[in-house]
């Protein structure tokens, strides 16, 4: 029998929601807090969960209608839930992309432990999810489909590739089996959890040649297989209820909308758009509530603390923004759009440049000796799949200069007044793309010797040019080195790459005389111009010189790195 469900209680005299996004389709299967249609409410935009389990029978409504409370929504055919357990096979399964990956893991596990496999015919049609892309990144932009209807898929192969706010990547399957529809297109923007194939799989089984040993082993996957399934609804209820734990909780609210920030959908836009935290703002409406002005005031604000001048207007972060001229008066323009990495790589360094007090050291190392060590090591590196270049040897430097100042390897919490201090050592690698800048990090560089850096370092770049980068190499640096040399130039003033606290730039060597004491002449050296920006909040001018002064003895003295590294 189909059960009505109606669109729960919002809170606080709200009658009504516009639908922004309808989540689930006929013919589903649907548990408890798993959720069913997005709305907008003049609170916030949040997700309808379900309170009950069974079969989708009908979608009630669709995306851009205005639903009431107390509407019906959907029917679900409760007497359909047992569809969910392990004993009744679905039509259409629908999982999470992380229980496919557990399957998968499983099926390769037995296939080790077990011989003479075949292929029993059983078929089923799976949903293959954009997985989760990490650090609260919500959807991507579709680039490109590497796969078509009909292709026969296998674990790791890329199927399609999207670009982030971080990096343009390319997703791997975790299924094996034939595309059976494609379910995004290039230019589309794509959700995190969203369908974007649909793949045909076949179900493994193993011709034994045993009757008893066979029925153990069936009885044996049908355990792991309810594992897998309890695993995967779990993981459907915790995503479910995740809207449920945002800030400040209040006890009136009912579950649904507790801890949304009162504040129209327009205003939250313009509070996007402006880079504030609308949790931050405070209301100056009836019970809180937050206005336009309120937001324009909080931006007011931080820019009189940082001196602006507030005749203009603001843009991300409450960086002022001047207004452009009609440039075509001048002459013959064009208008580009910008790629989600320039445009974020703008955002960010306009924030890093706002909110951290900036200072550079400058500084010049002289490697006449260690650029005739570099050359005669170099055909070994290059032996082993590296190149042995300065920055390569910089990165074994800057390690141990971290070691022995550990407040340049640390991030600054002013909400909590504390200071982070890591204990891991991992540098992150400037790379200048066509696409924009792109910073990849080495990992551990503490337990990798100058060819395995060497040879790192080389194949992370090259991944970085060619759009492989994954998200997992984005993350987690300490410092960052910015090399400039092979262009050119004699300095420059590098901005600090947030959250972390200074980065080193690289300008190119050259043969300048120095003054010899001993000799009492003035002698040719190829020097090196370092540039460190730090930030100044947590890192004095006196500890960045003497932070750049041992850099600059360790390069020109590699034994230092033997006795003090």
């Amino acid at each position: 029998m189909a059960t009505e469900f109606k669109l729960p209680d919002l809170g606080e005299n709200i009658v009504s929601a516009d639908v922004v996004s309808v989540l689930v389709k006929s013919g589903d299967s649907v548990i408890k807090d798993q959720g069913l249609i997005e709305i907008e409410t003049d609170k916030a935009t949040i997700e309808v969960p379900s309170t009950i389990e069974g079969k989708v029978v009908e979608v009630m409504i669709k995306e851009g209608d205005n639903v009431k409370v107390g509407q019906p929504i959907i029917k679900i055919d409760e007497g359909a839930s047992a569809e969910l357990k392990v004993e009744s096979k679905p039509a259409e399964p629908k999982t999470v992309a992380a229980a496919d990956e557990k399957v998968t893991e499983k099926k390769s596990k037995a296939d080790v432990q077990t011989k003479h496999k075949t292929t029993t015919g059983k078929k089923e049609i799976i949903d293959f999810l954009l997985p989760d892309l990490g650090e609260n990144i919500e959807a991507a932009d579709v680039v490109s489909v590497l796969v078509k209807p009909g292709d026969m898929i296998s674990n790791d192969q890329g199927v399609i590739e999207i670009e982030t706010d971080k990096a343009t990547i390319e997703v791997p399957s975790t299924v094996e089996g034939k595309v059976v529809e494609v379910l995004v297109k290039e230019g589309e923007k794509a959700k995190v959890g969203q369908a974007i194939l649909k793949v045909e799989v076949g179900e493994l089984a193993v011709k034994e040649k045993s009757t008893t040993q066979k029925t153990a082993e069936q009885t044996e996957q049908a355990a792991e297989s309810e594992h897998v399934q309890e695993e995967a609804k779990q993981k459907v209820i915790d995503d479910g209820k995740r809207d449920k734990h945002a800030l400040g909780e209040i006890d009136d609210q009912p579950p649904i909308v507790k801890g949304a920030a009162p504040a129209a959908p327009s205003v939250r836009r313009i509070a996007r758009e402006l880079g504030v935290d609308i949790n931050k703002v405070t209301g100056s409406g009836t019970n809180g509530r937050i206005s336009m002005d309120d937001v324009k005031a909080y931006v007011k604000k931080l820019n009189e603390t940082r001196g602006d001048d507030l005749t203009a207007p603001t843009a991300a972060f409450g960086v002022r923004q001047e207004k452009l001229p009609d440039f075509s008066r001048f002459g013959d323009v064009e208008r580009k759009p910008m790629s989600n990495i320039r445009s974020k790589t703008a955002e960010h360094l306009s924030y890093a440049w706002t909110a951290i007090p900036h200072v550079t050291q400058f500084d010049k190392a002289d490697i006449t000796e260690l650029e005739t060590m570099r050359k005669s090591f170099n055909p070994a590196v290059e032996r082993a799949g590296g190149k042995l270049t300065v920055t390569a040897v910089l990165l074994k430097v800057l390690t141990s200069a971290l070691k022995v100042f550990p407040q340049f390897n640390a991030s600054i919490d002013m909400e909590k007044k504390e200071v982070v201090y890591k204990k891991y050592f991992n540098i992150g690698i400037a790379v200048d793309t066509e696409h924009g800048l792109i910073v990849p990090v080495i990992k551990d560089t503490d337990k990798k010797n100058l060819t395995q850096l060497s040879v790192e370092m080389n194949a992370i770049a090259g991944k970085a040019r060619a759009r492989k980068i994954g998200l997992e190499d984005l993350q987690g640096g300490s410092i960052t080195i910015t090399n400039l040399g092979g262009i050119g130039g004699t300095s420059f003033t590098p901005i600090v790459n947030s959250p972390e606290v200074a980065i080193l730039g690289v300008s190119r060597g050259s043969y300048e005389p120095v003054y010899n004491k001993e000799k009492k002449t003035f002698e040719p050296r190829l020097m090196l111009p370092l540039s460190l920006s730090y930030d100044h909040r947590i890192i004095d001018g006196a500890d960045a010189a003497r932070f750049m002064r041992w850099v600059c003895e360790a390069l020109e003295q590699p034994m230092k790195l033997l006795v003090e590294g």
